[in-house]
């Protein structure tokens, strides 16, 4: 599976620590005024697209590319001097350009555009998720090191002071060694049930591939599709984020909230990758990601923390805590299990179980840094100001463990990792699901 020499388990660990640690000005920064604007080319302008390029407007916008000429269109509007491109790849024929890349695109073109820039030297702001699968993460994430560029991956929620703070205490030791924590979001893009379909509204009931639709005006399907299977057009996949369900374009809740919710328990805990991966939950569709589903990954002692085991719930899924009333039953959350206590979060809220047990309970010091935005925090980075907390380095484990919980529901096997062959060397049926084929004209 991985493009690089095998390692050893040593020279593995040896390797990801060296790539975490390393730190260097950016080189187009050298000599420059730090208050000067970075020259940025911003690759998807609607949705999360319009977005991230409001998070970067006031620099330098000097080329926009997008495959719908309606996102394309506005952007333009409101920034009339950049280059206009609907096809990415000739957005680097003008590289000398821009310094910098945002790139939001569907999760199946992210690894393409994002390797563009890396290749080019660009420092990288990328969606999540990171990648559509776990090859294209490692891949990233080691050429991201290599690059020297500055990076970082859009999950904004890693920004805010809430996160931070549930950082602070669990690595503070506030509940003592936490042995297992428990994800759980309400949200469940997938193969629904019509019931399920028809409560959510704004989803399409659908068990398989659609028939062909006349393709809306102005939308490049052929670019749209990209790297993966050509289909006909059907708006089960767009406009909208409708074609996250679909695994030959997403994967589903698990790579969209994913990216969010289990970036908690990843960062207070200090995970990289599992030793197990086994998930539950309906037959596996051979189109369409689950609506409903639960994964357990089993991870190793990290430094004085002990193994952990960490349980993601999607849909209809909810942990036993959760279920019996040990804990408040938000719709959606990550509880840290302790041995002495509990700690229950969401994007905005914690506190600290039980509460009587920690009313005089003094709160670390804050150590890592307010930032005014995650967009503001790439772009300080780029500068040299701070660093980016959500790079590939880490953004890259995140996305691999995340995507190991999909593969271990369409194998229907519990998977026993090697990070270093990249396999799971009890489950061959894995290899199918961790990399892709591309279509032809595509490149990674």
């Amino acid at each position: 599976m991985s493009s690089s020499p095998r390692l050893t388990r040593r020279q593995f660990a040896q390797k990801a620590l060296a790539s975490a640690a390393v730190i260097s000005m950016p080189a187009f920064l050298r000599g420059q005024n730090l208050n000067s604007k970075l020259n940025i080319a911003v690759i998807g302008s609607g949705g999360r697209g319009g977005s991230n390029l409001k998070g970067v407007g006031a620099e330098n916008i000097v080329a926009l590319c997008d495959v719908n000429a309606k996102n394309l269109d506005t952007a333009a509007a409101a920034f009339p001097k950049a280059r206009k491109h609907v096809d990415f790849r000739k957005v680097f024929d003008h590289a000398n350009e821009f310094d910098a890349v945002v790139v939001s695109t569907c999760e199946h073109t992210h690894a393409m555009a994002t390797m563009l820039a890396l290749r080019h030297k660009k420092h990288v702001y990328c969606e999540k998720p990171l990648t559509h699968n776990v090859f294209e993460a490692r891949l990233v994430r080691e050429t991201a090191a290599k690059a020297g560029v500055v990076t970082q991956m859009g999950i904004q929620i890693h920004a805010t002071e809430n996160y931070r703070r549930v950082v602070e205490l669990i690595q503070g030791g506030a509940i003592g060694p936490v042995t297992e924590a428990h994800v759980w979001v309400s949200r469940a893009w997938g193969l629904q049930s019509k019931a399920e379909s028809d409560a959510a509204k704004d989803r399409v009931y659908v068990t398989e591939r659609p028939g062909e639709m006349p393709v809306p005006a102005g939308l490049n399907w052929d670019l749209w599709v990209g790297p993966a299977p050509m289909r006909p057009y059907n708006d089960v996949y767009f406009p909208g984020p409708k074609w996250y369900r679909w695994w030959d374009f997403g994967n589903g809740t698990m790579s969209d909230l994913g990216s969010h919710w289990n970036d908690l328990p990843f960062w207070a805990l200090k995970l990289q990758s599992p030793l197990t991966v086994e998930a539950f939950g309906p037959k596996p569709h051979p189109e369409i990601a689950p609506a409903s589903m639960r994964a357990v990954y089993e991870f190793g002692p990290r430094g004085d923390m002990p193994a952990v085991k960490v349980t993601w719930n999607q849909g209809n899924e909810k942990p036993e805590i959760w279920k019996q009333g040990g804990i408040p039953q938000w719709n959606d959350g990550v509880v840290f299990i302790g041995k002495k206590g509990i700690l229950l979060s969401d994007y905005n809220k914690h506190v600290l179980l039980p509460e009587k047990n920690f009313a005089d309970y003094t709160r670390p010091a804050p150590t890592i840094p307010k930032t005014a935005s995650h967009h503001a925090e790439w772009l300080g980075a780029i500068r040299g100001q701070n660093k980016a907390l959500a790079d590939f380095n880490y953004s890259g484990w995140l996305t691999e463990s995340n995507h190991l919980g999909n593969v271990a529901f369409r194998v229907g096997k519990k998977l026993e990792w090697d990070p270093v062959t990249m396999r799971a060397k009890n489950a061959p049926a894995a290899d199918q699901f961790l990399k892709r084929e591309y279509r032809k004209g595509w490149v990674l």
